[in-house]
């Protein structure tokens, strides 16, 4: 024990000189003599304590407590270890706290043990949390030992509990705030269910109820009791909200009596307050506690169900007493001074309204706001207000578990009644369901019998409505059910019955129940109507005393009673004749309600008839409002169409389409059968340009018209014209031609219809210029003319009328082959009627044509002066149109634009004349016409365009300038940009004209003229090939009527024939050509070029009648010209056609004047100059001169016209191979010799001459002259290789090489030596068919018929040029009578395919 306690002395000795290791070391050396020394584990600790060891310094401590717990030493070493780690072990602290006053309570030292807990409390309270704090609080509530010991010198319990609450509210809100954070970013998260899902863990796991309940009994004031036991009735209804439904009732009855509670003691806490009404389920307002609602008002007075409920209980439809200033408390001046003034309504709704503004959740201030609503009979906003209550009392139940089963049912009834009034019948099918529903439950609840039978009447179910009515009088009698139930009656047709219940109701009413004045205007209008239709005779209705008087007597009890004014208008209009009074009633019934559907219709009528259309618009479109047009589901009423086709008539009028056909096609949902919106559907469709869709309309108008018939529907011609301007707009101008006959038929001079079929007529014939149906447009055109004179005879001052007879005139100018029908003296009459002529001078000094100029032109017996007199007629049409629209700006402005064109169009066909004395005045005529239109209307970019276009010869500048200015207006335009292409074309500027053409293409690739200048530009900068490619692409998509690309094109692709050797690859190459020049030639007259290439095409072609034909009208055009002029150019071009002529007459077999005309195209060219022509002339007249005169046996002849062609064609090697052939046939041997010699010094000269070899290897065979054979023989095998044969060269290749083979086999054999022939042939050209013919020729087998078909299909046009006739020879060999039968259709005058079928046969 010594060595301990010296150990020990030595520690406190260490422990007092600061030298803590020594004392470390002596208080070990004590532990180890005796582990359980007290002293030496507190000198341990402190001595670990100084040298912040704390971890050694606790353990000790710990030790030290564990030996001798009521010791205080080593517990305020402890604690003073704690506060020098600051909050760190702050919970360890708690404890030895705990133990340390439990030690000084055991030795009754109040004062240390207050010190130490009051250091610790605060100690906590600066270095904790919010937790470690509270639970230092937790030592000084009643409860703990503490508490007992101290009580006195310690904080109050109630600012403990104070302190800890606020603590708690502080950690609550943050956790709950950390939490929706947190999980709101939860894939799918949504912040309400969050939020409530947050609320309910943290409320649920909450003391902070029970700590304000502590507070609540400890608390000795009492504004702090209120204030807490205000926060645990909020408490616990916030806690109600979230959870779950199952355990709802508990804490809602905890919530129902801390309530009441603090309405008991009248405590003005808002929330308490409210659920004591708001949670009482009464099925009336009036079940609830008066002076309740009264309190509630005075304590909330600004609060917004206050001042609904302070309206309420001062309104007419409040049940209960009306509160007097002596019913208040006596000190209560401010109320009583209050409640001694009555509102006034005005003020009551303003009161109100601003209650629920300021109350939008509370479900009672709805509920009263939609009954309130309903008795000022604001139905709209009773709906509103309703739904919004049916709403809220979901979100009620929903948070306090109560199903509200009384209230819902009386909001329900609230709603359902409002919507049988409101935009009625839409909303009645809702209605009845809610109706219904409350029956289910109440069977006998009157306010639903009632609604169902109101819209039961209004569905026109009258004995049902009835029905309900009487239910629900049976519960609850009511003077204004009654008077609907005979009012019932009254519809039903039961009209006595009708009137003797209402004036049952009538009288219990009484005369001085000022409330019911309505219901009293209404039970006298409804008995009026009642006596209206008991004696429907019009003595009776006309009678003042009956149904008359009870209308005025309904607006003496109601002046806002509105269908009493609907009744009267009725009379006014139809019995009194005085339309001011009845118009004034039907806008008085209008005014006061939308609902008055008849007075409305009356109202638009009139408006209709006097064309205010606007008005019209206002009454139809608040009509529409009304929701009273379209019945509900299963009702019997029919629906009300007129609203929204008058809507769609109006918009017609104010041409906005879209929204008319909406209108019209409402109007049809509801009356399908209506006619006249089926015809406005139409015509709207029309106009917007939906013609498909139109089309369809009127044919369902017409549809009804064969259905009702015209005792129905009246006058219906004019489904029948619109149909007919539907199909004009899309092209069917035969159908609609037809229509405007039809309707025409029914009204003879309808103005309209006449013009229509007129322009139609017109429109028809310019289409089928376009498609190339010539014929038929010059049969419209005549019939147009018929129309336009009988139109003249009764409305001669018409602008289309002129401008059409104009139009028609240009059509015969683009016709100019029909000139002998043109209508001289038809046209004449119609200028001359009824028309001072001297104003057909306009501008006759610009371009001098005026009566007289154009009555000397008509007169003349020429036939070929046609044009003149047809564009004259034309240009005084025009005029006559500009003097038909003087007061129309727009009319003068288009009347001048066709004039420009039509004088524009003189100037291109009669350019010509060489008659005039100035053949621009008609150019300058059309300027100044253009002109004054861009005077009128200088917007017009069509305007601008065509100055630019008549003056592009004049003055570039101008034109120039008006074409900018056009693309200025309208840059979308391709016919604009085209025209300034070829402007810059003739001005020589490549690059602009290349963009303006590019330019119009992109805007549309259809314009034809386009690729007209482009390859007019390509053409100029030598690009023949791309040109020729261009010109195709446009003829493809042009109209018949574009001459000039068919100039082009038909020019393009002959020079490209005639520079390309041998026949064209297809017959394509000549047929689209020779359609081109056709209706070239239809269109144009004295196109004497084009009619020379005309004929050149159709020679190529092997129709060498037409050909001669036209060849000869050429010749004596020339000759004509010839004999004017006398000039040289003439004259060539005479005996170029001469020699033409001769070549088409020696095809067609007539040799005589083939050699005629070859002899007079030699003796004219003979003194002509060294030109090109001149020496293809002759060439071509010394050929078929040469060929006529061989045919016609003069061999002399013939031999020296060719030997004159091998002159003039420097020994060509055809020409040769020509002359060959004739001194062959004149058959002297000299001549043939010499016709030897010529072949062989040709092919010396032009070796790869394959006609020369051919015709050489010919003669050869024919003289027997074995040596030029052999010596031919490889040359000719070498001709199988070429590529550049023709087929012809081909198939007599193939004959020569098969007849030497027989001829002459060798050593072979005849059959071997022409079967090695004939496969030879087959493998060099496997794709040709004349191998394979005659391989088929020399063997039975089935394949090389098979194969030669095969090849000679893919011969065949387009893809090759094998002719028909060889194709029928190839089906001819196959052996097969079906092939035999198409050998004869391909060529019917072949004998070959003949002789294959009788040989089958």
């Amino acid at each position: 024990m010594s060595a301990v306690k010296s150990a020990l002395r030595a520690a406190k000795a260490a422990l007092d000189a600061h030298q803590y290791g020594s004392a470390i070391e002596n208080a070990n050396k004590a532990l180890k003599e005796d582990p359980k020394n007290y002293h030496a584990n507190v000198f341990l600790g402190l001595a670990f304590e100084k040298q912040n060891q704390h971890e050694d310094a606790e353990k000790s401590y710990r030790a030290a407590t564990l030996l001798k717990g009521s010791d205080p030493l080593a517990w305020q070493g402890l604690i003073s270890l704690y506060e020098q780690q600051g909050g760190q072990k702050l919970d360890e602290y708690h404890d030895a706290t705990s133990h340390l006053a439990s030690v000084f309570i055991a030795v009754d030292d109040k004062t240390r043990c207050q010190t130490v807990v009051d250091k610790y409390t605060d100690f906590a309270r600066k270095c904790g949390t919010r937790a470690q704090y509270r639970h230092s609080l937790e030592l000084l509530l009643p409860g703990s030992d503490l508490y007992d010991y101290l009580e006195g010198r310690i904080l109050h319990p109630a600012y403990t509990y104070t302190k800890i609450a606020e603590l708690l509210e502080l950690d609550e809100k943050e956790k709950i705030n950390y939490e929706i954070g947190q999980r709101r970013t939860r894939l799918g998260a949504k912040i309400d269910q969050v939020t409530a899902d947050v609320k309910r863990e943290v409320l649920q796991a909450s003391d902070l109820e029970t700590i304000y309940q502590c507070i609540v009994d400890w608390t000795e004031d009492d504004a702090t009791r209120r204030l807490y036991e205000e926060r645990i009735l909020q408490r616990a209804y916030d806690t109600l909200v979230v959870i779950p439904p199952a355990l709802k009732p508990q804490k809602r009855e905890q919530v129902l009596r801390l309530a009441q509670g603090l309405v008991i003691l009248k405590h003005p806490f808002n929330l308490a307050w409210r659920l004591s009404l708001e949670w009482k389920d009464v099925d009336r307002i009036e079940d609830l506690d008066a002076g309740l609602l009264r309190e509630y008002v005075r304590f909330f007075a600004e609060d917004g169900l206050a001042k609904v409920l302070r309206g309420y209980l001062d309104s007419e439809i409040s049940a209960f007493p009306t509160h007097t200033p002596e019913d208040s408390d006596d000190d209560d001046d401010d109320a009583r001074g209050k409640k001694s003034v009555a509102m006034t309504a005005e003020d009551r709704l303003i009161l109100m309204t601003d209650g629920i503004e300021d109350s939008p959740a509370s479900v009672l201030a709805l509920r009263i706001m939609a009954e309130y609503y309903l008795y000022l009979e604001e139905y709209e906003s009773a709906v509103v207000t309703a739904r919004k209550a049916q709403h809220e009392l979901a979100i009620s139940s929903q948070a306090s578990g109560l199903s509200f089963t009384n209230m819902l049912d009386a909001v329900s009834i609230s709603l359902g009644t409002a919507m049988i009034h409101y935009q009625a019948p839409r909303h009645h099918p809702e209605a009845t369901s809610l109706f219904e529903g409350i029956l289910a439950r109440r069977k006998s609840n009157s306010a639903a019998l009632i609604g169902i039978g109101l819209i039961l009447e209004e569905r026109g179910e009258l004995e049902d409505a009835i029905s309900f009515l009487e239910r629900a009088l049976q519960q609850a009698p009511s003077t204004r059910v009654k008077a609907e139930a005979a009012w019932c009656k009254a519809l039903s047709g039961d009209y006595e019955t009708g009137v003797t219940e209402l004036e049952e109701c009538l009288s219990q009413l009484g005369t001085a129940d000022s409330g019911t004045k309505t219901l009293k205007a209404q039970i006298l209008y409804r008995i009026g109507m009642c006596l209206w239709n008991l004696d429907t005779s019009k003595s009776s209705r006309k009678d003042r005393n009956r149904a008359y008087a009870r209308f005025i007597s309904s607006l003496q009890a109601d002046m806002n009673y509105a269908p009493a004014y609907t009744s009267l208008g009725i009379y006014y209009t139809d019995y009194a004749r005085d339309k001011a009074r009845a118009r004034k009633c039907f806008q008085k019934a209008f005014e006061l309600s939308s609902s008055e559907v008849v007075a409305a219709e009356r109202l638009a009528q009139s408006f209709a008839k006097t064309r205010e259309w606007d008005l019209v618009e206002v009454v139809a479109q608040r009509v529409v409002e009304s929701g009273r047009l379209r019945p509900p589901p299963g009702s019997k009423k029919q629906g009300i169409s007129w609203p929204f086709a008058a809507l769609g008539v109006v918009q017609l009028n104010i041409q906005d389409y879209s929204k008319s056909v909406v209108s019209f096609q409402s109007a049809l949902r509801i009356s399908p059968k209506d006619y006249y919106s089926w015809v406005g559907l139409g015509e709207s469709y029309h106009n917007s340009g939906r013609y498909i869709a139109a089309t369809r309309a009127f044919e369902q108008a017409q549809k009804l018209e064969a259905e009702l018939g015209p005792e129905v529907l009246g006058d219906t011609w004019f489904s029948k014209y619109m149909l007919a301007n539907v199909e004009r707009e899309l092209g069917e101008f035969g159908a609609a031609i037809a229509g405007y006959k039809e309707v025409l038929a029914l009204r003879k001079r309808e103005y309209g219809v006449s013009i229509a079929s007129l322009q139609t007529l017109i429109e028809a014939a310019w289409q089928d210029i376009e498609l190339g149906f010539f014929g038929r447009a010059i049969d419209n055109v005549q019939e147009a003319l018929k129309t336009a004179e009988d139109l003249v005879t009764w409305r001669k001052e018409a602008f289309n009328l002129w401008k059409s007879i104009g139009d028609l005139c240009s059509v015969y100018t683009y016709l100019q082959s029909y000139s002998a029908q043109f209508p001289f003296q038809s046209l004449v009459g119609l200028l001359k009627h009824d028309f001072d002529l001297e104003a057909y001078g306009l501008l006759a000094d610009v371009d001098h044509l005026d009566w007289a100029a154009f009555a000397s032109s008509a007169a003349s017996d020429n036939p070929d002066a046609f044009l003149g007199p047809c564009c004259h007629a034309a240009i005084l049409a025009q005029k006559r149109a500009i003097s038909c629209c003087v007061d129309d700006a727009h009319a003068r402005a288009v009347a001048w634009y066709n004039l420009g064109w039509t004088e524009h169009r003189a100037h291109v066909c009669l350019i010509a004349d060489g008659n005039r004395d100035n053949p621009l005045s008609y150019l300058k005529s059309s300027i100044q016409c253009f002109k004054r239109a861009i005077e009128l209307e200088s917007g017009n970019s069509e305007f601008w365009n065509s100055l630019g276009i008549v003056t592009s010869q004049l003055n570039p500048k101008v034109a120039q300038h008006a074409f900018v200015r056009s693309l200025f207006i309208n840059d979308k335009n391709a016919r604009t940009w085209t025209n300034l292409g070829v402007f810059y074309l003739v001005e020589s500027d490549t690059q602009l004209a290349s963009d303006a053409f590019t330019r119009a293409q992109s805007i549309d690739p259809e314009h034809a003229l386009a690729w007209l200048g482009q390859g007019l530009l390509a053409a100029q900068l030598g690009e023949s090939s791309e040109a020729r490619n261009l010109f195709a692409h446009g003829f493809e998509i042009a109209s018949a009527s574009a001459t000039q690309i068919q100039r082009s094109y038909a020019c393009s692709v002959l020079d490209h024939l005639l520079a390309s050797p041998g026949i064209p690859s297809s017959a394509t190459d000549l047929l689209r050509p020779a359609l081109a020049l056709r209706q070239l030639s239809k269109q144009s007259l004295a196109d004497l070029p084009f009619e020379h290439i005309d004929a050149l095409v159709r020679e190529r072609m092997g129709n060498h009648a037409e050909a001669s034909e036209k060849l000869s009208t050429i010749c004596s055009t020339l000759e004509a010209e010839y004999e004017t002029s006398e000039s040289v150019e003439t004259l060539a071009r005479f005996a170029n056609a001469k020699a033409d002529l001769s070549r088409s007459l020696l095809a067609e077999g007539n040799f005589e004047s083939a050699a005629e005309n070859a002899e007079t195209a030699l003796d004219l060219s003979v003194d002509d100059d060294s030109s090109n022509m001149r020496k293809r002339t002759r060439l071509s007249a010394q050929i078929s001169g040469g060929l006529s005169h061989h045919h016609l046996g003069l061999f002399d002849r013939s031999t020296e016209a060719f030997k004159g062609a091998l002159e003039e064609s420097q020994e060509n090697p055809d020409i040769v191979c020509l002359l060959s052939q004739v001194l062959w046939a004149k058959g002297g041997e000299a001549e043939r010799n010499i016709a030897s010699q010529q072949l062989f010094n040709c092919i010396e000269k032009h070796p790869s001459h394959a006609h020369t070899m051919l015709l050489l290897g010919t003669i050869s065979v024919l003289h027997d002259d074995q040596d030029t054979i052999q010596a031919v023989s490889d040359d000719l095998r070498g001709l199988r290789t070429r590529d550049d044969l023709t087929h012809q060269q081909q198939k007599q290749l193939a004959q020569l090489l098969s007849a030497i083979a027989i001829l002459y086999p060798e050593e072979k054999g005849q059959t071997l030596a022409r079967t090695s022939e004939v496969t030879t042939a087959v493998m060099l050209g496997p794709s040709h068919p004349y191998g394979w013919s005659q391989l088929s020729g020399i063997t039975d087998e089935p394949g090389p018929p098979e194969m030669a078909i095969l090849t000679a299909i893919r011969e065949a046009p387009p893809r090759g040029a094998l002719t028909a006739e060889d194709l029928s020879e190839v089906y001819a060999q196959s052996h097969r009578g079906e092939d035999a039968q198409r050998s004869i259709v391909f060529a019917p005058w072949k004998p070959s395919g003949w002789h294959a079928l009788s040989q089958l046969s």
